[in-house]
């Protein structure tokens, strides 16, 4: 586990108090004010380089800690879509960058024609 996340994790544990976790599992809590939700999770996928990148996007928003969670900004579904390509172990997604993803993301679940300009798909 990062230094960093280590940080986020034992600051916010003192307030974890109240809902006791497995080892090795945490809170996370997931999208903006009072719509976000919280998703108990395997603290290793916070290795992740994918998770790391989220957690940066996220901390000029948040801050790291909230009431023993850490804090995602993005939309649940996005998160979800992360967490999906995390389980199905596919090794493409070790090489992704947060960017890419979540324009893919935006790109399929928004597909109404928001982008004007064509896409190129480069074929390796």
């Amino acid at each position: 586990m990062t230094g960093l996340v280590k940080k986020l994790l034992f600051c916010g544990a003192k307030s974890l108090a109240t809902t006791e976790l497995p080892e090795g599992r945490i809170w996370v809590c997931v999208g903006r004010d009072e719509k976000a939700q919280r998703f108990e999770l395997e603290a290793n996928y916070l290795n992740h380089p994918l998770f790391e990148d989220l957690l940066r996007l996220s901390a000029p928003e948040f801050g790291y800690s909230y009431e023993g969670a850490l804090r995602i900004a993005c939309e649940t579904d996005l998160f979800l879509h992360l967490l999906d390509l995390l389980r199905s172990s596919n090794p493409s997604v070790h090489y992704m960058e947060l960017r890419d993803l979540m324009d893919k993301f935006h790109a399929s679940a928004g597909a109404g024609g928001h982008h004007d300009k064509p896409r190129h798909h480069h074929h390796h």
